[in-house]
């Protein structure tokens, strides 16, 4: 029977591993949803996965995206912490040598490792937060179940952050199904609405089967009517809806996500990035809470200074 249930957890950990870059925004489990509301049995048996997938901590494995186009499983507990060669082309310069390199303590108790749990951006980029701000910047999409799975976390932390960290989330665009989810974002960003729908989005998309994008992510104004039937489930005006989902504001905040990808090369999601300095990822901390204790630490010392 241990057995049994071992080869059960394996197989859900490796059956969901985390976001790369090629996958598309409607692919996320459960496969095959319909767009159209799922019966009382697919709802409760995807609530159901989703419970597995959470006690199994599927985030300690992440999916990283190759240079040659292929992608490789890796396991956070006992990793050795080595980066992807995407992250790493971006901090082409590490502070510390291998051979040098001593544990850097960051708000006291904790140690952490630059080269091993976060790795150094240079040179550092720049920030659009105000002076004495330290900028905090979650890279994620929608349908990537492990920035679902952290999300509550995110949201506690949200809660507790000291007031100079300024936090915001990114949400990535590799193809037009990401896209299409992230005008959905910043159109709720625009309106004020996210407060109110973040949470729900990731509900729909994860526990009601409803990817919020059209079977051909290339049919956009289907993804429009997908997403504004959801909205105006929420209480949301369609008409307020559609006219800040065309909006100048909401372009341009998809522009500016767009270069922020591009610019710390963002190949796998949840990655955090803090004050253009830092960047660091589920994997390379070791776990979802010591990902964000970590950030934390980061952001503080960056305070400091």
């Amino acid at each position: 029977m241990r057995l049994r249930q071992l080869a059960l957890c394996a197989g859900l950990a490796l059956a969901l591993t985390a976001c790369g870059k090629q996958q598309t925004a409607n692919e996320r489990p459960p496969a095959g949803a319909p767009t159209s509301a799922p019966t009382a049995a697919a709802t409760q048996a995807a609530g159901q996965q989703k419970a597995a997938e959470q006690a199994a901590d599927l985030p300690s494995k992440i999916t990283r995206m190759n240079e040659d186009g292929s992608e490789t499983v890796e396991d956070v507990p006992g990793d050795s912490g080595a980066h992807n060669p995407l992250l790493a082309a971006v901090a082409s310069t590490v502070a510390a040598s291998t051979s040098t390199a001593s544990a850097a303590t960051l708000g006291g108790a904790t140690s952490w490792q630059e080269g091993v749990n976060y790795t150094r951006i240079v040179p550092a980029q720049p920030t659009a937060v105000p002076a004495g701000q330290v900028e905090v910047l979650e890279f994620f999409w929608y349908a990537c179940p492990h920035c679902n799975a952290i999300d509550s976390l995110v949201e506690s932390w949200k809660k507790t952050k000291p007031a100079y960290v300024s936090f915001s989330r990114v949400h990535v665009m590799w193809n037009v199904g990401h896209r299409s989810l992230a005008r959905l974002y910043y159109t709720l960003d625009s309106m004020g609405k996210l407060d109110q729908l973040h949470g729900e989005v990731f509900k729909e998309i994860h526990v009601n089967g409803n990817p919020l994008v059209a079977a051909d992510p290339n049919n956009a104004s289907e993804s429009e009517r997908i997403q504004t039937a959801f909205v105006t489930k929420h209480g949301i005006s369609e008409s307020d809806f559609k006219k800040a989902y065309h909006s100048f504001a909401v372009d341009t905040a998809l522009q500016r996500a767009d270069e922020l990808v591009q610019r710390y090369r963002i190949d796998g999601v949840p990655t955090f990035v803090v004050n253009g300095k830092y960047v660091a990822d589920v994997r390379s901390a070791d776990g979802q809470e010591r990902l964000l204790s970590l950030v934390g630490d980061l952001a503080a010392q960056e305070h400091k200074h």
